[in-house]
């Protein structure tokens, strides 16, 4: 069964209201996946104080107001997983994606305080960070592009494996931090780049 709730994740009234609702239709809240996210590339001189603001509302502290709305329903239901969709820039750096690796970063690091401050209360806080992703967001930035063909070339270049993950592989990790076969992780920052980071200097 599912469930559908608009909700725009950046003002907290909707926020507590969509988590209520659903912990209330389900009877519990055990798993938690942030998911929302937005990206505009740029360095820092070229980034609008507008796209700023957006990508770490979005990135950032819509990934904040959730999480802390579901804590009460998580403790409830004795424990669970929150399942933070980081990226591999929120690890290391990268040109054209000052505000975006900012906001990500910040993912990053909530995690693990959250994951400190709650691992008492058996709830696991982890961060998935994936490199290139085929979604829709993606395909997006390319067709900007002034040459959408070369810019993905550049892009899947920095990928060991050489390719860009599918939506599928990436929730196969999600499955297994959502899962008691994770029930000793928390706090992770968990690379899934196709190798990319693991250069990185």
């Amino acid at each position: 069964m599912a469930l559908t709730v608009p909700c725009d994740i950046t003002q907290n009234d909707q926020v507590q209201r969509a988590v209520r609702v659903v912990a209330g239709r389900f009877g519990l809240l055990n798993v938690v996946v942030n998911n929302a996210g937005a990206m505009a590339p740029g360095n820092a001189e070229q980034t609008s104080e507008a796209d700023w603001n957006m990508m770490i509302d979005v990135n950032l502290k819509g990934t904040f107001l959730v999480s802390r709305a579901a804590l009460r329903f998580l403790r409830s239901a004795g424990g669970g997983s929150i399942i933070n969709i980081g990226s591999v820039y929120g690890i290391v750096g990268a040109k054209q994606r000052a505000a975006y690796a900012a906001s990500k970063g910040g993912v990053t690091m909530l995690t693990r305080a959250m994951a400190l401050d709650h691992a008492h209360e058996k709830i696991r806080v982890n961060c998935i960070c994936p490199s290139l992703v085929e979604t829709e967001i993606a395909r997006e930035l390319f067709a900007r592009a002034p040459n959408p063909e070369e810019a993905r070339r550049q892009r899947i270049a920095m990928i060991p494996m050489g390719r860009a993950a599918s939506p599928e592989e990436i929730a196969q990790l999600a499955v297994y931090l959502a899962s008691d076969e994770s029930s000793w992780v928390t706090g992770a920052a968990l690379p899934i780049d196709g190798g990319q980071s693991a250069g990185a200097r």
